[in-house]
This record gives C-alpha cells, structure tokens and sequence, in this order.
C-alpha cells in the first residue's frame, strides 16, 4: 500500500551538553568508606549545579522530543518517522515556534557562560576542577536542533545500473520492508488507543483494602482531557482510513463528551457506568 500521498518522513536530531562528569575521587572515597568493591557507585558531579539555565534546555528538548513522537508514526529503527500529511502544517508551526524558543535559551546560555565557570568553585567546592569547562566555542557545538523533511519513497524511484533480475530482487525486498514499516505505523495509532482504555479501566476500577474499606483515588481532568486529545489526534494518524479504527475512535469520543469529572469523583455508580462503556469498546474491537 503506497502512503506517500499522505505521509512524508521526518527526522528530529536535538543535542544537548550534559555538562555531568564523574568524579572519580570521590567515587574511590565512597566506595571505600562503605567498605564496598570498586565500581559500586559513581559519584556524578553537575558542571553547573546552582543553576537551571542549562537544565531548561534540556527539559525544553525532552517536551520537543515527547511531542515529536506523539505526532508521528514508527518508520526506521531510528531516526526517521512518518508524519501524517494532515498533520504537516500544525507539526511545522510547534517546531518552528520550538527551534525559536530553543535557539534563544542556547543564546543565553552561552551569554552567562563565564559568569557560570566563575561562580562554578563556589558551587561545586572542591568538586571543581577548571578542565571540566571547555572553551565558549567548543560549547557552542554541544547543542544542536536540526530536522529533515522528505517524501517517503516508493520501489518505482529506483534508477540502477544493474541487470533486470537484480533490479526485480531489489524492488521485491524494497517493498517487503515497506510493507512491514507501514505495517508498524498502522498498528501504533490501535496500541495507544488500547493503552488510554486499559488505563481509564483500571482507574475506574473501585477496589477495597484488607479492612473492606473503599481505596480512594484520586480523578484529575486528565481522565476525560486526555482521551479526547487523543480522539482529536488519531483523526490525523489514521494514514490508511482504517474504518474500524475510526469506529472505535469516534465511540470513545462520544463517550468522553458525556463525562462528568465530578461526578467521576463523587459517585461509584457514575465510575461503573463509564468503565463499562470502556470495557465495552475493549472487548468489541478486540484489543
């Protein structure tokens, strides 16, 4: 099935400075002090503890990276992913918006670069050491935010010297591996509908402790919020207008609609009616 009418391949390469180090005199003291073997702990020092200037960037990469995969499908090992066609704009205008944010909390780090090593023996204590910094410029090349965006191919690309039964060889393994890539891609979009039910189950499952007394959980709106966000995104991931898939998409999202968080908190018989509708959805699309 050809899918490069409605998919393109993405890849997201984010670098960030660790600025971590072991240090291994003190890793030695600790081992020895308590009477352990070599190697039983580290001692992993941050290059820039007192403040989160780096840290930020780090937690800024980590949101790119957790949206990135939320927005798209498996595809290679690593690396590339599909992104959806009807997701392509929404996708460039969040990683525009990110690389921006992300390039202008790089500047300000480099901006207080010396001001961070100057107030780092202050810091660190004897846990300093000046070789742990490097100069500006090699900071510089530890950070990095880079995408690629490119058609996913298909067996009729192929333009080869080689003899027509090689080419055919060619061709067929081409599109054995295509054919489990998007294989892969399809089934994601089904294991992350059925991973939000099993959850919404298992949340509205009333239980009791040793006593016979009720457990209390706690209900946030993320109960309700995050199962038709999801609804609104499988719209989009749903490469192959898979039907049943949209089935089962559309009875979760009617079902949410209807929700009530507190009553969702308040009342067990309001608990049972939705982990019913739940279980209900589970057990007809069989997951």
């Amino acid at each position: 099935m050809s899918i490069s009418a409605s998919a393109v391949l993405v890849e997201l390469n984010i670098s960030v400075w660790p600025a971590s180090k072991i240090d291994r005199e003190t890793t030695e003291q600790v081992n020895t002090n308590a009477g352990a073997v070599q190697g039983a702990a580290q001692t992993k020092k941050n290059l820039f503890a007192g403040t989160s200037l780096r840290k930020d960037i780090e937690k800024l990469a980590a949101r790119v990276r957790l949206y990135h995969n939320q927005h798209t499908l498996p595809w290679a090992d690593k690396g590339e992913r599909l992104l959806p066609t009807k997701l392509f704009m929404d996708y460039k205008t969040a990683m525009n918006g990110y690389e921006q944010s992300f390039n202008m909390m790089c500047q300000n780090f480099f901006a207080e670069y010396p001001r961070l090593v100057a107030e780092a023996p202050t810091n660190l204590g004897s846990l300093y050491k000046p070789e742990d910094y490097p100069p500006i410029e090699e900071v510089r090349m530890k950070f990095g935010f880079r995408r690629t965006v490119k058609p996913v191919p298909e067996a009729g690309d192929f333009r080869l010297d080689v003899p027509a039964e090689d080419m055919r060889e060619l061709v067929q393994v081409f599109e054995q591996q295509q054919t489990e890539k998007l294989a892969e891609a399809v089934r994601e979009p089904w294991e992350r509908l059925h991973k939000v039910l099993e959850h919404m189950s298992e949340k509205l499952t009333d239980t009791t402790d040793a006593s016979g007394e009720a457990t209390k959980k706690r209900y946030h709106d993320s109960l309700i919020s995050n199962p038709l966000e999801l609804c609104s995104l499988l719209t989009k991931l749903n490469i192959t207008n898979d039907p049943k898939l949209e089935e089962a998409r559309r009875q979760l999202e009617l079902t949410m609609l209807g929700t009530n968080i507190e009553a969702i908190k308040e009342d067990a018989e309001s608990r049972k009616a939705l982990k019913s509708k739940v279980d209900a959805i589970i057990n007809k699309f069989n997951f």
